[in-house]
């Protein structure tokens, strides 16, 4: 496909965008902007557009994985909100009457997972392909069983690695976001492989953000 047809499809979806398509796109990226400055209100945005893409995902794209991961990040929002804000930390001292040093110790910070967890991950992300790629191949009509189902796969791993703040959470989105960028672009759903690409940035964003945060944090234990 060339540049000028691709700008061309990119305009007239966006002059065929309807309420709910804005909607799903400007509280997506407010979702990703938020969730890369460390701000805990992205899992409220998260939520509503999750839901929003979830049913788009059945009703207009026919990709089935894509929309049950949607319906995934809904619930897993609202723990982002208890682990990021009431779950996170490690408990106080029961003996501590220091109201900020319980404070912190409740707050989860960044953190990293050495390499022999993310080469589990991969095993363990790869067996989930396989398996629903078949299950989605065998009984559903998704249109790209296979491509769908790795991106969810690895989707719901930096989701759970995103809950619990850790900094590689964003490699895995970078790698994610740009591979659904010709996912949606092989449906012809040019605008929404265009929000995919600017999650790719921002998700760039994300990660030396939270890099420098997480050796801010190290430099002060």
């Amino acid at each position: 496909m060339e540049f000028q047809e691709i700008l061309s499809q990119l305009i007239t979806q966006l002059e065929a965008q309807t309420i709910l398509d804005w909607s799903i796109t400007v509280t997506a990226l407010i979702y990703v902007y938020l969730a890369a400055r460390e701000n805990v209100w992205c899992w409220v945005w998260g939520m509503v557009s999750c839901s929003l893409w979830a049913y788009a995902d059945f009703a207009r794209y026919n990709l089935w994985a894509d929309g049950i991961l949607q319906l995934f990040y809904v619930v897993m929002s609202a723990w982002g909100i208890y682990s990021w804000t009431l779950g996170g930390g490690r408990k106080a001292n029961k003996h501590t009457n220091n109201e900020s040093a319980i404070s912190e110790q409740n707050t989860l910070t960044i953190s990293t997972l050495p390499l022999k967890y993310h080469l589990l991950i991969f095993v363990a992300g790869s067996v989930l392909t396989l398996v629903l790629g078949y299950i989605f191949e065998k009984f559903t009509p998704t249109a790209l069983p296979y491509p769908d189902s790795f991106i969810t796969a690895f989707s719901i791993v930096a989701t759970v690695l995103t809950v619990r703040k850790i900094l590689e959470n964003w490699l895995y989105w970078i790698v994610m976001d740009a591979l659904a960028v010709f996912l949606f672009a092989a449906r012809d759903a040019v605008l929404v492989a265009f929000v995919m690409a600017v999650y790719t940035v921002i998700s760039i964003f994300g990660y030396l953000h939270w890099r420098r945060r997480w050796k801010s944090q190290t430099a002060e234990l």
